[in-house]
């Protein structure tokens, strides 16, 4: 069973950095795009940031020059380096994937459970 589990949120100063981690486990045959999307309260789900199997990356205007996607070397963890970080950046973070299994022929997309993120003023 292919899953996505995410870690390093919490609390922390407005200016201050928070590196998430974002580990796929299961029979994962090939790894596509994988991406990190937040939630803020009373707002809809966006797209943060993106990083291709290529290793191409794409961000949302606001974090761009403070956030930074990469891929570990075993290609199945993405983390987020957020630096810089603002208040308005408070939301659950929710790791994202399209991986394919073992035996498929086709890609399926994933969501993890997601990681609260408070920045205070």
């Amino acid at each position: 069973q292919v899953q996505l589990v995410e870690s390093g949120g919490g609390l922390v100063q407005a200016g201050g950095s928070l590196r998430l981690s974002c580990t796929a486990s299961g029979s994962i045959f090939r790894y596509g795009t994988m991406s990190w999307y937040r939630q803020a309260p009373g707002k809809q789900r966006e797209v943060v940031a993106s990083i291709t199997s290529g290793g191409n990356t794409n961000y949302e205007d606001s974090v761009k020059g403070r956030f930074t996607i990469s891929r570990g070397s075993a290609k199945n963890t993405v983390y987020l380096q957020m630096n810089s970080l603002k208040p308005e950046d408070t939301a659950v973070y929710y790791c994202n994937a399209d991986l394919t299994s073992d035996g498929s022929l086709f890609s399926r997309n994933y969501w993890g459970q997601g990681t609260q993120v408070t920045v205070s003023s």
